[in-house]
């Protein structure tokens, strides 16, 4: 690229003469912006509060007073400083673009931190004054604006911060008042941005892309003639008119003047309200999963709608590929060199400054691609997906150490959007999947436990993988999910203990149902046979679970499982009526086995001592009446076919639903060997629940974290495991707690509320809906 040509004397008195009129204008400004300040103190202090909010409250107004006007004196002299650095022999040399690593104090840290917060809102009000100034002011000096240049919203709020602390003030006094003091800034920025924008046009100076903004091409005039309002000619709403009337249907939302009504003329009255907590089910039964994602994407499809409005998807023109090439040759080149993994490690230790840089870095990568494309629809897309990203990259609940590497993602998702228009409308396109799901999974860390983890590391390699194989599109992405699932699953469970918990409640559903399914069968079977009570429930209550525990443990034809299925067939031929001498005999000579097999399948339940005694009496006592013939004949074919289908009890069962299960924390400290006390066995308690909620609880996914309340504790528990049937599922904290969680019971803390997803939308339908509401405010900003 060729080095920009240093500015004639004219322009320079130009530029000097700009600044120096919008630094007076913002230093005259600080005594509203002051007098602000002091009104939201003294109303704050007739608030009502705890006493100790309320003393708070006075010290701040008193520091306030004491302190403002040297606050106000300072502001106003570190700006009028910030002027002289202008202009100098630098012109020729853009300012570095990369990410800057120095060592600084924590007050510098944190000073940086609330500026560039205040300037990320501010920015958003002063977009489109802000960005015809800097336009101008690059044509002027043919460069753009430096990264500390006075014209920057983020300029402006550091030096107001630094004051802040400097003057005497506490940084905390500043964090109360952030809210009226970034909107009245908002204001005075904006109002001076507009003065500048004045005179630079007073002056016959125009922005630097103007006419590449207004030319429109044959087939854009043809878009234009179709779709525009009659009357609406201006220069100004020129492409809002492209997007306004291009959908068929009626129903795509308008920009800028026209004859709609004001409600249709804002983009962002389409955009629906935050998901939170669904309903318990919509109309038709639907599920609350499913009414959310009902409407994620009808908000997609309106994305979707918008950005295909004015043209047909096409592939790249050849100056915007040619600069995504380079961005990815740039990436590729500091993973070979080692640089990659090494500068990441570095800025997320020093974390406030990493977020202020990587907001920074995302927003000039757009600008830059912007100038590139040939096509409003090129423009449109790349404004979005920067929108999307910057929305991502301020999600203060992921750690520094993933959003890093979220940010790197932002030219392969652009690759993605411009080849794949299908991207904005389809809640399932590989891409989406895979930056909520990696979202999602980090969001309940912190940056010391996520430091150097197995989830960083995989988060690493994704985005490594992605950048290698830009050729591939959706495909890569589709191929890294897949692989970050399987990862999940073995990331989850890692830990000894949650192993050992989730093998053991695996073996509990597993022995839970086949006790369900043997019961089952043990009902069939004895329908029609006349058998005592106490037989019949020795047999579904005892029994079943024995068999069950014993083919879980042993196999379902091992020796002593097929033992204890012939005893079953055995006690009732035993407790059937014995009229014959030689019945009665068999019944003697087979009826200490009979016991001791009863016995150690009792053992095996861990029923010992005098409560086996008990079991076994009851059994007895049915023995010595069919001895004497008090209990009724049970014909020897059926028990010969009884005895058949139990040896192959298998072959019948079927995949039935499965009730309930018995659970609690003492049969899992017994089986695991192990103290439980922070595991939490959280077992059904028959309230009623409704189907649609079971439907969710079966569809919650693995890895996303939750705000778990039980007994009134509130914790912060990530999704680590379910059961293969799904009866069982198993939330763990960062701590080591474990929470083992049976179906219905969840299901019916969804319907309470007391389990709450901390990411109900994820990430990427969340960025649609802020890029949606901005570009509602401010539509201006796809073409600029």
């Amino acid at each position: 690229m060729p080095a920009p040509t240093a500015p004639s004397s004219a322009q320079r008195r130009l530029l000097r003469q700009a600044r120096q009129m919008f630094v007076d204008g913002i230093c005259a400004g600080l005594s509203e912006l002051d007098q602000t300040l002091l009104d939201f103190l003294v109303e704050l202090t007739q608030q009502a509060g705890t006493a100790r909010q309320a003393q708070s409250r006075r010290d701040a107004l008193m520091r306030y007073r004491e302190f403002h006007g040297l606050w106000t004196e300072r502001c106003a002299r570190a700006w009028q400083e910030a002027l002289i650095p202008h202009l100098s022999s630098t012109y020729g040399q853009t300012s570095a673009g990369g990410l800057h690593l120095e060592l600084l104090s924590d007050d510098v840290v944190e000073n940086k931190l609330l500026a560039s917060r205040m300037a990320l809102t501010i920015s958003e009000q002063v977009h489109q004054p802000f960005d015809t100034l800097r336009q101008c002011t690059r044509s002027l000096q043919d460069q753009e604006l430096e990264s500390r240049d006075i014209f920057r919203p983020d300029t402006i709020s550091l030096h107001l911060v630094e004051q802040w602390t400097n003057a005497g003030l506490p940084r905390v006094d500043l964090q109360t008042v952030v809210d009226p003091l970034q909107r009245k800034l908002a204001d005075l920025l904006q109002k001076h941005y507009l003065a500048v924008n004045a005179f630079y046009d007073a002056q016959g100076v125009a922005p630097s892309d103007l006419k590449s903004r207004v030319r429109r091409t044959d087939t854009e005039k043809g878009v234009l003639s179709r779709n525009t309002q009659p009357g609406a000619q201006s220069q100004t709403m020129g492409w809002h008119s492209q997007y306004a009337g291009a959908g068929t249907g009626g129903d795509m939302p308008r920009f800028g003047p026209s004859s709609a009504t004001p409600a249709e003329s804002r983009l962002g009255r389409m955009v629906p309200a935050p998901a939170g907590m669904p309903a318990a089910f919509g109309p038709g039964g639907i599920s609350p999963m499913e009414q959310q994602r009902q409407q994620a994407q009808g908000m997609v499809g309106q994305l979707h709608q918008l950005l295909t409005s004015a043209a047909g998807p096409a592939p790249a023109s050849m100056a915007l590929a040619q600069a995504l090439a380079a961005y990815r040759m740039q990436a590729i080149a500091s993973v070979d060199a080692g640089a990659g993994a090494g500068a990441i490690d570095g800025l997320a230790s020093d974390a406030p400054v990493a977020v202020v840089q990587l907001v920074s870095a995302a927003r000039e990568q757009s600008i830059e691609l912007k100038q590139k494309a040939e096509t409003p629809a090129e423009k449109a897309t790349i404004e979005v997906v920067a929108l999307m990203f910057q929305s991502i990259l301020s999600e203060e609940r992921i750690p520094v150490a993933v959003r890093i590497w979220f940010a790197r993602l932002q030219v392969p998702v652009l690759r993605v959007a411009l080849a794949e228009p299908d991207f904005f409308s389809n809640l399932d396109h590989p891409a989406r999947k895979l930056i909520d799901r990696m979202g999602a999974c980090a969001m309940g860390f912190n940056s010391t436990a996520i430091d150097g983890s197995a989830l960083e590391a995989q988060v690493r390699r994704a985005v490594q993988m992605i950048e290698q194989y830009p050729e591939t599109g959706s495909r890569v992405f589709q191929l890294v999910l897949d692989e970050f699932e399987k990862f999940l699953a073995k990331f989850l469970t890692e830990k000894q203990t949650t192993a050992r918990l989730v093998t053991v409640a695996q073996q509990v559903e597993q022995k839970e149902a086949l006790t369900i399914r043997y019961t089952i069968e043990l009902r069939a079977m004895l329908r029609d046979m006349p058998v005592r009570d106490e037989l019949r429930d020795f047999l579904f209550k005892v029994w079943a679970e024995v068999l069950a525990l014993s083919a879980l443990r042993d196999g379902p034809q091992h020796m002593d499982t097929i033992t204890l299925k012939r005893t079953a067939a055995d006690l009732v031929w035993s407790a059937s009526a014995k009229p014959h001498r030689k019945d009665r005999t068999l019944v003697i000579q087979s009826l200490p086995s009979l016991l001791q097999r009863l016995r150690q399948g009792l053992a095996l339940l861990g029923v010992t001592g005098p409560q086996q005694d008990a079991q076994i009496k009851v059994l007895t006592n049915t023995l010595a009446d069919a001895f004497q013939c008090k209990t009724a004949l049970i014909p020897q074919a059926q028990i010969e076919s009884m005895a058949k289908r139990l040896d192959n009890l298998e072959d019948f069962i079927s995949d039935t639903t499965l009730g309930d299960m018995p659970l609690n924390t003492e049969n899992i400290e017994m089986l695991l060997g192990i103290d439980a006390s922070s595991i939490h066995v959280v077992a059904d308690n028959g309230t009623p629940v409704d189907d649609a909620m079971l439907a969710w609880a079966q569809q919650l996914p693995l890895g996303n974290w939750y705000t778990l309340d039980h007994n009134g504790v509130a914790v912060q528990a990530q999704y680590a495991w379910h059961s293969e049937r799904k009866q069982l599922h198993l939330f763990a904290t960062v701590d080591g707690r474990s929470y083992l969680i049976q179906l219905r019971r969840l299901a019916t803390y969804l319907q309470a509320g007391l389990l709450l997803a901390q990411d109900n939308e994820g990430l990427t339908v969340r960025a649609t809906r802020d890029a949606l509401a901005k570009l509602g405010a401010n539509p201006e900003r796809l073409l600029n």
